[in-house]
């Protein structure tokens, strides 16, 4: 039973009360996740027959059974919908797909003398956190001021304990070298002070405060310390003639802009704190055509906050459907009050048409890339004789040095370029011994045939039970073997054995192999039932498919290294049973090694702490039995 019948089904028990609801397919995934002031009410709206988009309808349809969670409010209901959604990535649903965690900077306040370093993740260390940061560079350009400016240590405390005498950063003026008594804690406790001062926005009283040393160190003629003074103010003015934009009068505000066009939607999130422009970043939410910018506006704030900290004020460039119930759960997360608010004049209302115009800009290059990459896949349609340009492209390669470490590679392209995320690496299994041939089905070391049919297989065999009915988009158009005629054969009758249906019907299959003495601009395309294909050297389709190939080789040669630089640290005794880390280290700080360990005797064996009479005969039997 599905549809608007499953729905009434689970209707008859839905609470009255606020709460999150789920929507589930027959196949156990959530296709989307919803909030509510009543349940009952909101889900009861699902089993009319009107005033559905097309997109909701196919939802309904979709609907095998429903499941829902209570709250006490609704604020506490959007705070769940959000990190449901977050969780499940349902594809009803409108998605922040990019939620990185941002840098911040950390005093710390564990150690007599405090370190100052970039901090992501979770802000369990004792200490002061300043931030976000938009990125990497922001954070480290405050961080290169402050080591400038206020000259504090930046090694761990394990590298301090152990100094004996000053490191290159004292040399250059970047740390004052408390670790070898340079400096007292009075005085680097100023030092600490004045950074704290910086960071919380007021740069210009230290600066004056600086000017007023540098004056008297330069009247008592001592110049060494005049010109450290003089360094140190360039440091902090370097960083005030970066500030393009700022909010006066604001300590800590986040501006986010949204600007809508061709179905997509940019939001821009500008970061202000201490008076300071930390960064922007750009976000593209994914949703569907019909969603305004105001919807998607809402959708995001909600995701975007539900693992980060909120800032006292969210300054937007559209008025939200629900904004009073945003501010509410925004509170309710911040524990503190946070004010939201779309500004009409004056200089917050110029901060955020700046944003505004940056995520015009931002969506203007990514609408321009994707209709680029349009092209080329209505250009690569037209060459291989597709009746319509391929929504996803997937390109297989394999990668070893004389059939060792072997392991396959998928990577996937579509309209909006590379999709990195759906990349997926494939250890190699059944290998042979290179001692000896394969045998009872195993792969002999270098058959790249063996070992492309492996990856296959194991590739649509998983397509198939997960999604047989190819309805979330993760079916190919075209799959693309780097190789010739019979890798393309080999690709052929793995999907002929598994039904899945290839050529017009079905899935594309192309090879792709390199030109006489592996020339790059005289590759030949080979197709099934066609003369091998070659493009003129300066096609675009051509450079695409270079790339193509190239993208997925870089790829599968990028995981080999990974595993055989593994293998390097693995030791014989990795693949004993029953042979722990805590075992491995015993048997290697008696032996000293695991060549010792295989010549050791029984009694030697039993003599290792920790290693029974049973565990050393079975440990002596591993390196001593044939076969």
């Amino acid at each position: 039973m599905t549809g608007t019948a499953a729905i009434r089904a689970h209707l008859r028990a839905m609470p009255s009360s606020p709460g999150v609801y789920r929507m589930i397919n027959g196949a156990g995934d959530v296709l989307y996740v919803g909030k509510a002031k009543s349940l009952r009410k909101r889900v009861a709206a699902y089993t009319k027959m009107t005033g559905h988009t097309v997109r909701m309808s196919r939802m309904i349809a979709e609907t095998a059974a429903m499941e829902v969670v209570t709250t006490h409010t609704e604020a506490e209901a959007l705070l769940l919908e959000a990190n449901l959604i977050k969780r499940y990535q349902p594809r009803y649903n409108i998605l922040l797909r990019d939620d990185k965690s941002f840098p911040s900077i950390l005093v710390t306040a564990d150690h007599p003398f405090p370190q100052v370093l970039k901090h992501r993740g979770a802000r369990s260390r004792k200490g002061d956190y300043f931030g976000p940061f938009a990125g990497a560079w922001a954070v480290n350009e405050t961080l290169a001021v402050l080591q400038r400016a206020f000259l504090l240590r930046s090694c761990s405390d394990a590298v301090f304990a152990a100094r004996t005498r000053p490191c290159l950063l004292f040399q250059i003026k970047r740390c004052s070298a408390p670790c070898v008594g340079r400096i007292d804690d009075a005085a680097y406790g100023d030092l600490v002070r004045q950074a704290h001062a910086f960071l919380s926005g007021d740069s210009r009283e230290i600066q004056q405060r600086l000017a007023q040393r540098m004056q008297a160190a330069s009247d008592a003629l001592a110049f060494e310390d005049a010109a450290q003074y003089r360094d140190r103010i360039r440091a902090l003015t370097r960083v005030q003639a970066h500030q393009d934009i700022y909010l006066a009068g604001i300590a800590e505000a986040d501006v986010i802009a949204a600007h809508q066009a061709g179905g997509q939607t940019c939001v821009q999130v500008f970061f202000f704190r201490a008076g300071r422009n930390y960064g922007n970043r750009a976000y593209f939410p994914s949703h569907a055509r019909d969603d305004d910018p105001a919807t998607v506006l809402e959708a995001f704030i909600g995701q975007f906050y539900a693992n980060k900290p909120t800032p006292r004020l969210v300054l937007l460039s559209h008025r939200l459907p629900h904004q009073a119930l945003v501010r509410e759960a925004l509170a309710v997360h911040a524990g503190h009050a946070v004010q939201v608010s779309r500004p009409q004049r004056g200089g917050r209302r110029n901060v955020v048409a700046h944003a505004e115009a940056n995520a015009r800009e931002a969506l203007g290059r990514r609408l321009a890339e994707s209709a680029s990459q349009r092209r080329l896949l209505d250009g690569l349609a037209g060459a291989l004789g597709l009746e319509a340009a391929p929504d996803r492209i997937e390109v297989f390669d394999n990668s070893h040095v004389s059939g060792t470490e072997a392991v396959g590679a998928m990577i996937v392209a579509g309209p909006e370029g590379l999709m990195k995320k759906a990349y997926r690496t494939f250890g190699i299994r059944d290998v042979a011994s290179s001692r000896g041939a394969g045998g009872n089905g195993a792969i002999t070391p270098g058959d790249d045939y063996a070992m492309m049919r492996q990856v296959l297989t194991r590739r649509f065999s998983r397509a198939l039970k997960e999604d047989p009915d190819r309805a979330r988009g993760e079916w190919p158009d075209l799959i693309l073997i780097d190789g010739g005629a019979g890798q393309l054969g080999v690709a052929l009758d793995v999907l002929a054995d598994l039904g899945v249906e290839t050529g017009e019907d079905g899935v594309t299959v192309a090879a792709i192999a390199k030109g006489p003495d592996r020339d790059a601009g005289r590759e030949r395309i080979h197709l099934p039932g066609r003369r091998p294909l070659s493009l003129p050297a300066r096609d675009p389709v051509l450079y695409f498919l270079q790339r193509l190939r190239d993208e997925a080789h870089r790829f599968a040669i990028g995981a080999h290294r990974g595993r055989r630089s593994r293998a390097t640290h693995r030791s014989a005794l990795d693949a004993i049973p029953g042979i722990g880390a805590r075992r491995k280290k015993a048997l290697l700080h008696h032996f000293a090694s695991a060549k010792a360990v295989s010549e050791a005797g029984l009694a030697d064996l039993e003599a290792v702490d920790g290693i029974s009479r049973a565990m050393a005969k079975k440990i002596y039997d591993w390196f001593h039995t044939d076969g």
